[in-house]
């Protein structure tokens, strides 16, 4: 960051925060942006920085030789058609475990697809399935107007949370039934889908092998913790006060109904610390130590 620009603030990022997942519209970010950072250019400056960035670069490439990727689409018991990103080793090992990656309330992004990758080149077969594909599938541009994040957002917002849950229960079974991997699959989901793998866990019962949640909100109703069966690894970031305190009292509910659960808070980072192509969340050290327990927790 240039010396003449100024710093990106707890304020500042709280702001964001409230924005993408609480209220407000683009206007008001950006106005409540101009106030903290001293005027509208500045916050115009600073706003890329704290998004997350479409264009930002992968780690990995969806031509990697030693992967195979592709874009699917299946069709849940329900008549409902499901889109996924669909990645896994080249020469798959007969004991590759498999993983639904779940996408943030942006959708199946660039970014997700790129964690999925990640996940096949550690040996395994991942597939994340765009949930916003009963309305469409997740924009891939703007309108001129609005950015395809906020729109998806918008789109996010009118699920139906419980047929939500619903597809997720039936992908699970529609990937446990799939040919290349073995055993029952694990899920990984990052805040809006953080939050998916926790009911998913509910609902999913001993279908479900492993759920890991990053910054996931918690189930509204927590008494649900008796139905879980799956490991649980949750992750929350210690700036994170919206998610932080719900997040503590269901991992307590989970471990008071017999739940095999590790609750970890990574101190001093924000919500969104494993995004990569949000430059002022992201926190290298605190990614890497906890994409390492994931990958140790989804392994059988």
């Amino acid at each position: 960051m240039s010396d003449d620009r100024p710093n990106i603030t707890q304020a500042m990022i709280d702001l964001y925060d409230h924005f993408t997942h609480v209220a407000g519209n683009r206007r008001d970010l950006i106005t409540g942006m101009a106030r903290l950072a001293g005027g509208t250019a500045a916050a115009l400056a600073l706003l890329p920085l704290i998004e997350a960035r479409a264009e930002a670069a992968s780690l990995t490439s969806d031509t990697d030789p030693k992967l195979v990727n592709d874009r699917i689409v299946f069709a849940l018991p329900n008549g409902t058609r499901m889109a996924a990103y669909l990645s896994m080793p080249a020469r798959v090992p007969s004991r590759a475990p498999k993983v639904m990656v779940i996408h943030e309330n942006r959708g199946l992004t660039e970014h997700i697809r790129d964690v999925t990758r990640r996940l096949a080149l550690a040996g395994f077969v991942a597939m994340a399935p765009d949930f916003l594909s009963p309305l469409g599938e997740t924009p891939r541009s703007g309108d001129g107007k609005t950015t395809a994040d906020d729109i998806a957002r918008a789109m996010i917002g009118t699920l139906d949370p419980a047929q939500t849950v619903a597809n997720a229960v039936a992908t699970v079974k529609w990937l446990d039934d799939y040919s290349k991997g073995h055993g029952k699959p694990g899920a990984v989901g990052f805040c809006w889908g953080g939050g998916l793998v926790n009911n998913l866990a509910i609902a999913a019962g001993p279908a479900l092998r492993t759920g890991v949640a990053y910054y996931g909100p918690a189930p509204a109703d927590l008494t649900g913790a008796t139905r879980v069966k799956a490991r649980m690894l949750l992750h929350f970031a210690g700036l994170d006060e919206r998610i932080n305190t719900r997040g503590k009292e269901w991992a307590d509910a989970l471990k008071a109904a017999g739940a095999q659960v590790e609750s970890f808070i990574y101190p001093d980072v924000n919500h969104a610390f494993n995004n990569d192509t949000s430059e002022a969340r992201f926190n290298q050290a605190a990614a890497d130590l906890a994409w390492g327990r994931t990958l140790a927790a989804l392994k059988p």
